[in-house]
């Protein structure tokens, strides 16, 4: 994979000129043409890399799709504006009024207030199911309005790896696509390996890097759904701008060795945190004590370098505000996916069907960034100091 982000979509010098290193930018609106017979057989190619319309994509666009579609093992990719927009756009192509969609109970927040408000608006019916149904149970679960299988894997915040194999066998039985965000898993994820027909990513993440852009990516495997898909596309206007493809294009060369080196630090600081007494469990695929571990074994290359951390119940919403306000060295944001650490409490605002373990106290999701990870465990390590101060008792 290192080499594949290195060399893909790159231009090639010949014996009549040299090459930039980095493409240009390519902004514009108007595309001329010599003639109407030209303009015309252009605007019949939109499902090719054509210059038609600014507003279809521009060379450093097509660049970015190629890119991702080489690495999520795609047919085509279709670049938009955002990481949610990933994740709504394909809803939008592939669910029609009076339509069924399964969404795992883990889904991102976002993807969940679309669905119950827009699709619910335009007749979609929405059922969310475990993230770690089994087979009979998703047989049950289908109907036949069923269009789509939503997944995402690991889950967003709770981080329950879904078996999308299996999932994809009995969505394909009822004639449902299988849609995977796998932003989690880029690069070390082959969704269509795997039998999955949309796979969609927020390239504000790694591939980005630098927590300066915001762009999604949707990507399929079957032709005709690339004509679903990039109609839809041209006719509601969503694509990205050339400056954050470019600057995504150029963060997508050091991806592999940034997600190494943030992979390694992640799992060492969550086997450390396993080992603390204020923690009631990490949740991370890569460690063998996680529900998840054996599909994350059988399925993913590697890991990202986001997780999340369960206190015990003893600990308060009041106690984990003040451990996480006495970090130094990581950052209170949404996102993830750049260069800096980063800490989100993920008790309050995570809406879920199901209730959770009744024994779990406060949670907190971790981004582990390029810092020194034995900085990052000094000042975690002084910050669940002040998590157990505040339950000793007072003299």
């Amino acid at each position: 994979m290192a080499t594949l982000l290195v060399q893909v979509a790159r231009d090639q010098p010949t014996d009549q000129a040299g090459v930039l290193v980095n493409p240009a930018v390519t902004r514009g609106s108007t595309v001329l043409f010599p003639t109407v017979d030209a303009m015309q057989r252009n605007g019949q190619r939109r499902y090719d890399h054509e210059m038609i319309y600014g507003a279809m994509g521009t060379p450093i666009q097509h660049q970015l799709e190629t890119a991702i579609a080489a690495i999520e093992g795609a047919r085509h990719t279709q670049i938009v504006s955002s990481g949610l927009a990933a994740c709504t756009t394909p809803l939008l192509a592939f669910l029609s009024k009076n339509g069924h969609c399964l969404i795992p109970d883990s889904v991102y927040g976002p993807t969940r207030r679309f669905a119950n408000t827009v699709l619910r608006r335009f007749g979609v019916e929405t059922t969310y199911y475990p993230p770690t149904i089994d087979a009979a149970g998703l047989h049950a679960a289908m109907r036949p309005n069923t269009q789509i299988v939503f997944t995402e894997s690991p889950g967003s915040h709770t981080f329950e790896v879904q078996d999308i194999r299996m999932i994809a066998d009995v969505a394909h039985e009822h004639g449902a696509r299988v849609m995977l965000d796998n932003t989690w898993g880029i690069g070390v994820f082959q969704p269509f390996r795997h039998g999955v027909d949309i796979s969609i990513q927020a390239l504000t993440k790694y591939p980005s890097g630098h927590s300066d852009t915001i762009v999604g990516a949707v990507s399929v495997a079957d032709e005709q759904d690339w004509h679903v898909l990039r109609d839809t596309c041209i006719q509601i206007g969503q694509l990205a701008g050339p400056d954050d493809c470019w600057l995504t294009l150029r963060g997508l060369r050091t991806m592999g060795a940034r997600l190494e080196k943030q992979s390694c630090a992640a799992i060492d600081i969550a086997l450390w945190l396993a080992e603390r007494p204020e923690v009631s469990r990490v949740l991370h695929p890569a460690l063998p004590s996680c529900p998840g571990h054996a599909l994350w074994e059988r399925d993913f290359t590697g890991a990202s370098a986001l997780f999340g951390v369960v206190f015990k119940p003893e600990y308060g919403v009041a106690d984990m505000t003040a451990m996480i306000d006495s970090l130094t060295m990581f950052g209170l944001g949404a996102s993830w996916g750049g260069y800096e650490s980063l800490v989100l409490p993920t008790t309050h605002g995570i809406t879920r069907s199901c209730p959770a373990p009744a024994d779990d106290g406060p949670a907190l999701r971790l981004h582990i960034g390029l810092e020194n990870p034995n900085d990052l465990i000094a000042d975690l390590s002084a910050g669940l100091d002040v998590l157990s101060r505040r339950t000793m008792p007072q003299d």
